[in-house]
């Protein structure tokens, strides 16, 4: 359905994605080739953006921190105090936040 019909009926704008997949009998050397349907995947408008249940979407990359001790500095304009913080970054787990 196009853009528009998508928005106004609350659809998802997408393509059905089929592929072929062989399965080889490893005994007698039999090949049986299939499609198979992996599901509906939604499809970028010519804005850059996905239409979901009707909704307009945009898609946010997120820069995953390396693991790591950060140091950093602030002034706290109220008071004109300089703030401390820590965090501390695993490569597995939770993160911890200290402030100084």
């Amino acid at each position: 359905a196009p853009v528009d019909e998508c928005k106004d009926k609350d659809m998802t704008y997408a393509a059905p994605l089929f592929v072929t997949a062989e399965f080889i009998n490893n005994n007698t050397g039999e090949i049986k080739s299939q499609t198979v349907f992996m599901g509906d995947f939604p499809m970028m408008t010519e804005k850059g953006t996905f239409i979901i249940n009707g909704t307009e979407r945009v898609v946010f990359s997120q820069l995953v921190r390396s693991p790591g001790v950060y140091f950093d500095e602030t002034i706290d304009k109220p008071t004109d105090k300089t703030l401390h913080s820590v965090k501390v970054i695993p490569s597995r787990g939770a993160w911890l936040e200290f402030d100084v």
